[in-house]
């Protein structure tokens, strides 16, 4: 087979997304005796084809040779091409001092072209996350906006997306949610469409997943990253984003209490982020996983996780504050909500951290702060508009309510925070929600209600595994039950109508030793010598 036949094989699976198949058919061409060797454009090619299989050094490799190629033949915007993608892959991995030396270069070519070609724009990029990095948010602002018009005159579309992810992503760190949420709607057209090369498309989706869980936009996350991970199903060979997509199916399955399917998203992603050099990535996956892991009261583990999370330079927060509060090392955890807010002011970001200091507050009895982080909590989530944000807000207000013994604030609060967290199917956290309002009708003197309440969330937290939340309502529900756990009220229930070890056994799905085991729990935390005397403590105190 000929060279020309193997670019034009090579061209033709990189059209179909066949990566590995257009690289070997491209460095077979590259290394054919005789030749000179690819030109530019396949050039070009191939660096892509090897970024989007993780072979980020053959992609520099590529991209260095084509460079050189242009250069060597006066192809000055040609050239410039090449070193925007040289500051971005350097710049993607962490080699910031080498993207910006190669960012610097491609500046420098363009020093004495015409304003207004659409290489311009390219830099721009550049220009915009430099402005991020500073602080310099009124510039990047300006940046984004320029990108988007130098894009809009030049009818491209790569470009016209990106500006629109910058843009959008600005509008909603200024507190504009709804409109940059709609601003990154219109750049994912361009993906729907088919518009963008790959490695645009990837960035546009994870950008617009990103910024759907920033705001905890739940429907649009979910919605996203279905189509994030049928993208990446149809490139079998693609090794970027599927970090990202593996994270964010981790969020998704974590928001439904899928915890284990979770964890395993969570360190596929590690391991895929930290094998590209993408430190700060595999630091938020390891963050995450251990949120999962202190939600199912392994503090031992989460700790760990979180510890791997700092040795990549990503701070597991408020998620570290929160576990040192479950393992009572409250003072600690207020000063580090304390520092964390202090630091954090845009909207967007302070909304991440808000409902985690609530907690830490009342737990650490600063009411007055936690009242004052509920309340910015509450504003935010009224102009965000999200669901997500709404019912964490509910849940805090609910919280700090409560903290104060205001049952007839707390109790509405709370139910409203059942509502949205079950709209959205988080069994978890509607099941916490529950538990504030087994608290607030316990306020009011309906114990019947809270008792029917705290089971209810009790019966969640043991299906769920999360043991720290289940013990905290086992603790609340013990006030008229002994201190017996929800599963132990399960037996108690059945013994009391006269069922049998077997017949409990059967309908709990349980083993006869388990069974046989949770009764004499029972009757030691009853303080009764038989299965009689447990039925009638049961009717005595109005648990059937």
């Amino acid at each position: 087979m000929g060279i020309v036949d193997d670019l034009q094989r090579a061209r033709i699976a990189f059209e179909r997304r066949d990566w590995a198949a257009a690289y070997d058919r491209l460095t077979a061409a590259d290394g054919d005796p005789g030749t000179v060797g690819l030109g530019a454009d396949d050039l070009m090619t191939l660096a892509m084809a090897t970024f989007l299989l993780g072979d980020i050094d053959a992609c520099i490799r590529a991209l260095q040779r084509g460079y050189r190629l242009r250069i060597d033949n006066g192809e000055v915007l040609g050239a410039v091409r090449f070193a925007f993608w040289l500051a971005r892959v350097h710049n993607g991995r962490g080699e910031g001092a080498v993207g910006s030396g190669w960012a610097a270069r491609a500046e420098r070519l363009l020093a004495d072209h015409p304003a207004d070609v659409v290489e311009r724009g390219y830099l721009l990029i550049h220009d915009f996350f430099r402005c991020v990095d500073r602080g310099d948010f009124a510039g990047a602002v300006a940046t984004g906006d320029e990108i988007v018009s130098v894009a809009r005159r030049h009818g491209d579309p790569d470009l016209l997306a990106q500006g629109l992810v910058c843009k959008g992503r600005m509008m909603m760190y200024a507190g504009h949610v709804p409109e940059g949420l709609a601003t990154l709607d219109e750049a994912m057209v361009g993906v729907a469409a088919g518009e963008l090369s790959p490695v645009f498309a990837g960035t546009v989706y994870c950008a617009m997943i990103d910024a759907c869980q920033e705001v905890l936009d739940f429907a649009r996350a979910s919605a996203w990253t279905t189509a994030l991970t049928r993208w990446c199903d149809t490139q079998p060979d693609l090794v970027p984003f599927t970090g990202q997509c593996a994270v964010h199916r981790g969020q998704i399955l974590r928001l439904h209490a899928a915890y284990p399917e979770a964890l395993a998203e969570f360190e596929d992603a590690c391991q895929r982020y930290a094998a590209l050099g993408y430190d700060a990535a595999a630091g938020l996956a390891m963050s995450e996983r251990g949120d999962v892991l202190r939600v199912l009261g392994e503090y031992v583990a989460a700790e760990s996780s979180y510890d791997q999370a700092a040795s990549y330079g990503y701070e597991a927060q408020p998620g570290r504050a929160l576990l040192m509060t479950a393992r009572g090392r409250v003072s600690g955890a207020i000063a580090a909500v304390r520092r964390l807010l202090a630091e954090t002011g845009d909207p967007v970001h302070r909304s991440r951290l808000l409902a985690g200091a609530v907690e830490v507050l009342i737990a650490g009895d600063e009411p007055a702060e936690a009242e004052l982080a509920a309340g910015q909590l509450s504003t935010i989530a009224e102009e965000f508009g999200c669901a997500g944000l709404r019912a964490s807000a509910a849940y805090c207000s609910a919280l700090v309510a409560l903290a104060g013994e205001d049952a007839d604030r707390a109790l509405p609060l709370a139910r409203t925070a059942v509502q949205l967290w079950g709209e959205l199917r988080a069994p978890y956290e509607m099941a916490r929600a529950k538990v504030l309002v087994g608290r607030a009708v316990r306020l009011l003197g309906d114990e019947d209600s809270a008792i029917a309440e705290l089971t209810a969330a009790c019966r969640t937290f043991a299906e769920l595994g999360a043991a720290g939340a289940r013990q905290e309502a086992e603790k609340l529900i013990g006030r008229s039950t002994g201190g017996l756990t929800g599963r132990e009220l399960d037996v108690l229930r059945l013994v009391a109508v006269g069922n049998s070890n077997a017949e409990i056994a059967g309908l709990l799905v349980l083993s006869d030793k388990t069974v046989a085991r949770h009764l004499t729990n029972i009757f030691a935390k009853l303080d009764v010598p038989s299965r009689t005397a447990a039925a009638a403590y049961a009717r005595d105190h109005d648990l059937l």
